[in-house]
């Protein structure tokens, strides 16, 4: 007997329920149905006679028999009714779905226990689909205080697997399955940290004697959890560092040298040249880099990136810089051929708008090594975009890659290139250690001097005359505004602000000639947001009417207003990239978040929190509370946090715990070969088989 049998040797469990339970709730072997935990209790202790029950919605558990079942017609379709009775007095049971075979299990005048939710209606109780038990049944089984209560769907309770069933089906697997339950951790880390057996925390889990015991059954299952995969990433690092051989870029050559001396258009900070140092330190250390720079919007991370392509090419080899969208690539490319001007090297971009001919032409100078930066999108990864001597490549906004993607641009190569990911999302540190545990990470924590911070002000659609004056006031000093919109055409489903509606409004307020207005979104082709891009670059329009697609890769100095409507539509992290668009220049610049009044407390605390502070990093946690780690990650990413029990977000003292044991353990014992770490090492080998993280490109 083994956990990883399929669910089908749970007695009970059908070869249908079992499809079901899969698609459903991806419950497919034995272990997976221990690990599908309760999301709540129901206390279970007290039984209530019918002739005390209060007209409330409470749950309540009654012992009593059926007397009488009859099926009674309705204006749709009919339901079944059953007359219960118990010494005080008599009440209805009522169900109508599954009528037939519920009629038919039922047993006349015999003593049931029966749970569930209470209604009151006409000076009469009854219970809708109550949960049934036969009293000689009840007493058979595991009983305890707390009853588990699983997530489940409405395919899966119109199929008649209740949360009964489930119970009944976790019962079994324990009853089927107890001495195969193996420790999974050493006796050093459960006597270190006081933990529960594996298999006591299991049972309590499920069905906990007590509020204490379910405490310490969840604290050492989330310690586990997250024991694992910090192990896992930790691991996967020390191979990195060890195994995975990188091109050693032992001189810091005449480029690089060059580009410093005369064309860098300011000094460093010294977080800048902090981080310089750590990508010197790791290109020359004859490993691969695998690193991920964090830095917020405006803190100039793609200087860092082009001194480290120019360290590649003083080395002989070429360097990429991959980007999400096309405006973000192009946007690259002009930052790079303008910095890198008169330096003899050549730049070009490839995109999917880049036409055939011009294609052909960079593949060749790609193979032949004329070419030496190449800046992209998607399309860098294609088959036929192969490399002379690919030596680093720098992924931007990383997050918007898949990580199979990822995974083509390093196959490019014998050895694979260097990675430098870069995010202006700033990550809380509990995530980074969770999905970018595998990573080096560095971060940019201050701003170029002569910055100034932006100045962020909430104010209501009330407000629109007094913003429209401001936004004169500012456009008469010479300087430019954003005006942002969540949705492209108007929604009935949504009463906000569209991108069309709010073009001609802002048309009536500011009519040409005087003022020039640029209007950007996604349904664009790519050469009209190019021209109309370009015009607000060049100053020759005052006003950009844009959706989200400003969001990265757009940088015009002058603009100093950035005006986002229905604010409260828009993500934490999206409303901090919007603001990053502004503060360019030297000018003071101001974020307004126009509103409706009509706020959700969680709408609130974002337009608060935007309002209140700059920083990324602050603003980060808070949207990691408000959204949860998956739904911050995007699906891409969420792999290595499909947890089970454990939150990164409120188990936060816990992930430290468990990823300063893995570390210490892995300092003392890499390979898990100590006989005190066996349970340890087989749990690992059982888990990586069936969940292989991509961390070679994290």
């Amino acid at each position: 007997m083994n956990l990883e049998y399929p669910i089908t040797y749970i007695n009970g469990v059908s070869v249908q329920r079992a499809a079901l339970l899969y698609t459903e709730l991806g419950i497919k072997t034995c272990n997976d149905l221990l690990n599908f935990f309760p999301f709540r209790y129901i206390d279970k202790t007290a039984f209530y006679a019918i002739k005390d029950l209060q007209p409330n919605s409470s749950e309540v558990q009654i012992v009593g028999r059926i007397t009488r079942v009859k099926s009674v017609a309705q204006t749709r379709g009919s339901r079944l009714v059953a007359t219960f009775q118990d010494a005080t007095g008599t009440m209805e049971l009522v169900w109508f779905k599954g009528q037939k075979w519920i009629k038919d299990a039922l047993k006349i005048n015999e003593p049931y226990v029966v749970y569930g939710k209470l209604n009151h209606y006409n000076g009469n109780f009854s219970i809708p689909h109550p949960e049934l038990e036969l009293v000689t049944e009840y007493k058979k089984k595991l009983q305890t205080k707390m009853q588990p209560v699983y997530h489940s769907t409405e395919k899966l309770i119109n199929s008649g697997i209740s949360n009964k069933l489930m119970r009944g089906y976790v019962q079994n697997v324990f009853q089927q399955f107890f001495e195969t339950i193996t420790e999974s951790l050493s006796l050093e880390v459960i006597e270190d940290f006081k933990l529960m057996s594996k298999r006591d925390a299991l049972i309590n889990a499920h069905f906990p004697k007590s509020q204490e015991n379910l405490a310490k059954a969840e604290y050492r299952l989330k310690f586990e959890e997250l024991f694992f995969i910090q192990l896992q990433l930790l691991r996967k690092k020390l191979i990195n560092k060890t195994k995975n051989k990188g091109y050693i870029f032992e001189n810091v050559g005449a480029v690089f040298n060059k580009f410093y001396a005369e064309k860098l258009p300011f000094d460093l900070t010294n977080a800048q040249k902090r981080v310089l140092k750590e990508v010197r330190k790791d290109v020359a250390s004859g490993a691969h880099m695998n690193r991920l720079l964090q830095g917020d919007v405006g803190s100039g991370k793609t200087i860092v990136a082009i001194l480290s392509m120019l360290l590649a090419i003083d080395n002989g080899f070429q360097a990429t810089i991959m980007a999400p969208t096309e405006i973000l690539a192009n946007q690259h490319f002009i930052a790079v051929s303008e910095l890198v001007a008169g330096m003899n090297l050549k730049v070009d971009i490839l995109t999917g708008s880049v036409k055939i001919k011009k294609r052909r032409e960079i593949h060749k100078n790609l193979e032949d090594g004329t070419l030496h930066i190449l800046v992209g999108t998607h399309a860098l990864i294609e088959d036929k975009v192969q490399f002379k001597n690919l030596g680093i490549a720098i992924i931007d906004e990383q997050h918007r890659f898949g990580v199979k993607q990822r995974a083509k641009l390093w196959a490019k190569n014998e050895l694979p290139p260097h990675i430098l990911v870069m995010t202006a999302t700033p990550i809380p540190r509990t995530l980074a250690m969770s999905v970018y545990g595998d990573l080096d990470i560095s971060v940019i924590d201050e701003l170029p001097p002569g910055r100034k911070e932006v100045k962020t002000v909430h104010r209501f659609d009330s407000n629109r005359l007094s913003v429209f004056k401001f936004i004169r006031d500012e456009i008469d000093k010479g300087r430019q505004i954003y005006l942002v919109y969540p949705l492209i055409e108007e929604s009935e489903a949504m009463d906000y602000k569209d991108l069309m509606d709010g073009y001609e409004s802002v048309s009536r307020e500011f009519p040409s000639p005087k003022y020039q207005i640029s209007i950007l979104h996604g349904k664009m082709k790519p050469a009209d947001k190019e021209f109309e891009m370009q015009r607000f670059v060049k100053g020759e329009t005052q006003i950009m009417v844009a959706t989200t697609v400003i969001e990265v890769g757009v940088n015009v100095p002058n603009a100093s207003v950035m005006i986002i409507e229905s604010s409260e539509r828009f993500g934490l992290s999206q409303l901090h990239q919007l603001r990053g668009r502004v503060g360019r220049g030297a000018d003071q610049s101001y974020c307004i978040l126009l509103s409706s009044y009509k706020l959700s407390a969680e709408a609130k605390t974002r337009l608060k929190t935007m309002v209140e502070t700059t920083d990324g990093f602050k603003i980060a946690e808070v949207d990691l509370k408000l959204r949860g780690p998956g739904n911050i990650m995007g699906t891409q990413q969420s792999g290595v946090l499909n947890l089970k029990i454990a939150d990164v977000v409120k188990d936060t003292k816990i992930l430290v715990h468990a990823r300063n044991t893995a570390i210490s353990i892995l300092q003392e014992d890499g390979n898990l070969s100590n006989e005190g770490n066996l349970p340890i090492k087989n749990a690992y080998i059982k888990m990586t088989k069936s969940s292989k993280i991509w961390s070679n490109i994290s």
